[in-house]
């Protein structure tokens, strides 16, 4: 039986969560990811990393559900794990504050959570003109830690790991299987202009004094204390290409960080990074077949997650693997399954 030979397209976190899965999987699978960057200069590398989510508007919400859990699931069994330091993955707790109470009172997937209750008025003295929040607990990602981690991971499995540009999915054709989770790269890979850039700018600060996060409820101001660093945002600019930091962003956040927790003027500025998310009306995980050298080659499609890559990267890595295992049961490929 030959092995079949499958390529992963992309980098970031949720193109090794896939290699990772199918390689454990399906040992008989032969997995090479192929990325023009990897950490830490991939978009994943300077997510804010808290497993976090909001809904698509055309995904069952079910479907929705079960990406979070079963990537919660698999990150709270990292950081329960001795491997939690290397992986860079840790439970952290804290509040999400509004200053209105918003029409819907608990996020979809609040029963998923370790703990999820609703704040109490004691605990909203500490937030001056906030009205309503959240206290849960959920899981933090040092997102570039974690990468190298998945990398060898998908190294201990078999896989490989190339560096080179892919431009077109011909480039590609050799391979028995591809899956693509090129992000924003889509747009120019498949060309799926319904993938868009959302810029992000954050900052990262020494501030060991801050052990809780801190979410705004418009998502627009947060403060996420991790392993290293406090990383504090952000910006959601659509359909911004800048990958320059924006001074006035920086100050901009500083002061909205500071409304929150006064002591940020404290904290000493480490370094800020940029990054585009990539965006789409909903992440596109499917599969369709393509001919490509003649022939027709199987594309499992796994991309646009936005700004929740790190919560979803698991779970949407599963269903592609799912999706994998259909392909080699309609289309044997001389393997086994």
């Amino acid at each position: 039986m030959r092995s079949v030979n499958v390529v992963v397209v992309g980098g970031g976190v949720v193109g090794f969560s896939t290699a990772v899965c199918v390689a454990e999987a399906l040992p008989f699978c032969s997995v090479t990811l192929v990325a023009e960057r990897f950490t830490p200069d991939t978009t994943s590398d300077g997510a804010a990393g808290l497993l976090f989510a909001a809904p698509f508007p055309d995904i069952a919400l079910e479907r929705q559900r079960r990406w979070f859990q079963d990537g919660l699931d698999h990150l709270m069994a990292v950081a329960a794990s001795r491997d939690s330091p290397d992986a860079g993955v840790m439970l952290s707790s804290g509040w999400q504050v509004f200053k209105e109470v918003p029409e819907e009172r608990t996020p979809f997937f609040a029963d998923l959570l370790p703990s999820f209750r609703l704040m109490t008025g004691k605990e909203l003295e500490q937030f001056p003109g906030h009205k309503f929040g959240h206290a849960f607990s959920t899981i933090k990602c040092e997102c570039s830690t974690y990468l190298l981690w998945l990398e060898k991971r998908l190294k201990n499995a078999g896989g490989r790991v190339q560096q080179r540009k892919v431009n077109t999915l011909e480039e590609l054709s050799g391979y028995d299987i591809i899956i693509n989770c090129s992000g924003l790269g889509a747009r120019t890979l498949v060309g799926d202009t319904g993938v868009y850039p959302v810029r992000g700018q954050v900052l990262k600060l020494e501030a060991p004094w801050l052990k809780h996060f801190i979410r705004a409820g418009d998502g627009m101001t947060y403060i996420y204390p991790g392993i290293h660093h406090v990383t504090v945002g952000g910006t959601r600019q659509q359909d911004d290409w800048r990958l320059e930091v924006d001074e006035g962003d920086a100050r901009r956040i500083l002061e909205r960080c500071r409304q929150l927790v006064p002591s940020i003027g404290k904290a000493k500025v480490l370094g800020q990074w940029v990054g585009l998310r990539p965006s789409r009306r909903n992440p596109r995980v499917e599969r369709e077949v393509v001919q490509l050298g003649g022939r027709p080659v199987p594309v499992v499609h796994n991309y646009g997650h936005g700004g929740w890559g790190v919560t979803l990267a698991w779970g949407t890595a599963l269903d592609a693997l799912g999706l994998v295992r259909q392909v080699l049961q309609e289309r044997p490929l001389q393997a086994k399954l």
